[in-house]
């Protein structure tokens, strides 16, 4: 993979107007014994910040709210998710404040490396922004190396001097590995998983699930793996207010684009303002709806995008029909599957059969 460096004017850019301020972070403590989640569960009263505290883990938000900026948690990591910032609120509350030259610097740098600014994030679970930070396994410094990682991007690491304590440095070889992650995995939480666990723990994951979704292998990973990626999720939120697409899966990422631009069609094209929605799960095939409902296939396409896909992938939903259409649809919803079924049944066939001599 060819590697990333910045020129050093872009350097200079990025590191002299942390330095003085790092400095004077470096020493000082996060941690408060007296700390209580019933105090953090309060909603904050700094509403000019622009960092966002925790809200509601399931955050459903107004049936208007702009879909572009509302991620909701998988299901699975809620509980997980809850406990953590429960315990580890206060920490992070303060983190807030002494941690923004570092997460200034971060973002410049990920920024620079075309990746999400959000995975700053994984520094604090890796360390707690901790630049002496040493692992029982070897790994050092605010992104938690490991000696053999940071020599091939780079970094001296010796008896006498370790460039992984260097917030600049690592941060920049830090990145050059999540995009090579990322270049390999193409989903952020296998990226994190891959980050603790190593690629080979990861694929065999992969293989005995025989699913690349994390949800799914999570549980073919050692626990220390599993829990990282969920505190990770659990830290973007107490930050963002919200998940974002670093802490969805590769599907699920898909699925949201697709409702994006499902959204702004509906927005964008007066034509379909008389519209009405009904969740569907199955073997629906979207020729056969089309045809049923005397509806232009590429009209059935525009308000569906990636239907045939998702549902193929075994998720639900979200049917878009013009309302006369959709009294059709109800109408003839078990006609319709039906008939979709016998489609499915007749590919499968054709794609089995022998060929003729």
């Amino acid at each position: 993979m060819q590697q990333i460096t910045l020129p050093s004017n872009c350097l200079k850019q990025i590191v002299f107007p942390f330095a003085i301020t790092l400095v004077a972070f470096t020493s000082m403590s996060y941690k408060d014994k007296n700390y209580t989640a019933k105090k953090f569960i309060q909603p904050f009263q700094n509403t000019s910040d622009s960092v966002k505290g925790f809200k509601t883990l399931l955050n459903t938000g107004a049936a208007n709210a702009d879909i572009s900026g509302h991620f909701e948690l998988n299901p699975r990591a809620i509980p997980f998710v809850e406990d953590y910032i429960n315990k580890q609120g206060g920490d992070l509350e303060k983190m807030k404040t002494w941690g923004m030259p570092y997460f200034a610097l971060y973002e410049k740098i990920l920024s620079a490396n075309g990746l999400p600014i959000e995975l700053k994030y994984l520094s604090v679970i890796e360390s707690s922004l901790q630049s002496n930070d040493v692992s029982y396994a070897g790994a050092v410094g605010p992104w938690q190396l490991m000696p053999d990682e940071a020599k091939r991007f780079g970094l001296k690491v010796n008896s006498q001097f370790d460039e992984r304590t260097n917030y600049l440095k690592s941060t920049i070889a830090a990145s050059k590995l999540l995009k090579e992650l990322y270049n390999q995995f193409g989903d952020w939480l296998l990226v994190i998983a891959a980050y603790n666990a190593g690629v080979g723990g990861v694929k065999n994951a992969i293989s005995k699930a025989g699913s690349k979704n994390f949800w799914d292998l999570q549980m073919y990973l050692p626990e220390q793996t599993r829990n990282h990626v969920k505190k990770y999720i659990a830290t973007h939120y107490f930050f963002e207010g919200s998940g974002g697409w670093t802490t969805l899966t590769a599907s699920e990422s898909d699925e949201k684009k697709i409702a994006i631009t499902n959204a702004k069609i509906k927005t964008d094209s007066s034509h379909l303002i008389n519209f009405e929605t009904v969740q569907v799960s199955g073997k629906y095939n979207s020729v056969v709806i089309a045809n049923t409902l005397l509806m232009d296939i590429k009209q059935f396409n525009e308000l569906n995008p990636g239907f045939d896909k998702i549902l193929a992938e075994g998720y639900s939903y979200i049917l878009s029909l013009p309302a006369d259409k959709m009294i059709l649809f109800k109408n003839k919803r078990q006609q319709i599957l039906y008939q979709s079924v016998q489609v499915l049944l007749s590919d499968a066939a054709g794609q089995t059969a022998p060929a003729s001599n």
